[in-house]
């Protein structure tokens, strides 16, 4: 009920539950509205900015792009896994240098690790890597290659959904866990074992240490962080297309929607929020409660 209804003006009204008072109990004065807000808060948004931020994504999708395509390759028996071992090594330990100068002493933490405890980890990875890779070559022989291309799919979709794209070092359990699920599947369509066991080796560095280095980028070298964006996409697209020329048509598709449409659809629709604050909204309480809870 709006003033209107109100008896008169000899007895005001007060914004008060425990008085009696001769008003119906939905009642409001013309104060009301007087304390309306909108869009308290509102941040606003550049779009270069949002593209940039949306170059994370868009380049996660292109090295799900580009480890398909090592896989398509190595297939095919168009790259051997010699080549594939000593690439990977070689891209390894030049990211390891560069995250190591990137690294300042107060981002290392109060216990930092050692070169010779990333040793000791690489090495025991790499070790039981290549000892399981026989057993990990036969794992899916029972299970039809369609199905295991299915859920290969269904892994690397589920790796991009759960990724987390705000803060990528280090990789998400579940994102992380799904890109390794489908690479074991994959890998164990490959002819032999050293095969499944450079293409292991590959998606531990694509999924498990990149995206480590590629936070680093993007906290110390932004600049740097948005031309990797970018040559990790047209890669993506390049190598996608020297095996499937409509996947690469598909991801570029796909590269343009999130890292431009998508942003500008975020620009342009800003305008139109409208959110509203007032006396109806639930009551916060700001003060420092913490001394109660001793």
């Amino acid at each position: 009920m709006g003033p209107d209804s109100a008896p008169g003006p000899a007895v005001p009204w007060q914004k008060v539950l425990w008085e009696r008072q001769p008003f119906p109990d939905n009642y409001v004065d013309q104060r009301f509205l007087e304390e309306l807000r909108r869009n308290e808060g509102l941040r606003q948004y550049r779009y270069w900015a949002v593209v940039k931020e949306a170059g994370v994504v868009g380049q996660q999708l292109s090295c799900v792009a580009i480890f398909i395509t090592l896989w398509l390759y190595m297939e095919q028996g168009l790259l051997s896994p010699e080549t594939l071992l000593s690439t990977s090594l070689v891209c390894a330990l030049l990211g390891y240098g560069l995250y190591q100068v990137l690294t300042s002493p107060g981002e290392s933490g109060c216990e930092p690790r050692t070169r010779l405890a990333d040793l000791q980890s690489a090495t025991i990875f790499l070790s039981f890597t290549f000892g399981f890779s026989p057993v990990l070559k036969t794992l899916t022989e029972s299970v039809s290659t369609d199905t295991v291309y299915a859920m290969s799919a269904v892994m690397l979709l589920a790796h991009l959904v759960s990724f987390p794209y705000a803060q990528p070092s280090p990789p998400g359990s579940l994102s992380l866990n799904a890109a390794l699920f489908a690479s074991v599947c994959l890998a164990s369509r490959l002819p032999g074992a050293l095969h499944t066991f450079a293409m292991l080796s590959c998606a531990l560095l694509v999924f498990a240490l990149w995206p480590c280095l590629l936070q680093r980028l993007r906290e110390n070298a932004p600049s740097q962080f948005t031309g990797v964006c970018v040559g990790m996409c047209v890669g993506g697209v390049g190598g996608l297309g020297s095996q499937w020329l409509g996947g690469a048509v598909l991801l570029a598709l796909a590269l343009g929607s999130v890292t431009l449409l998508c942003p500008l659809l975020l620009v342009r629709l800003q305008r139109h929020k409208d959110n509203i604050h007032g006396p109806w909204d639930e009551a916060e309480i700001h003060e420092d409660l913490s001394r109660f809870l001793h």
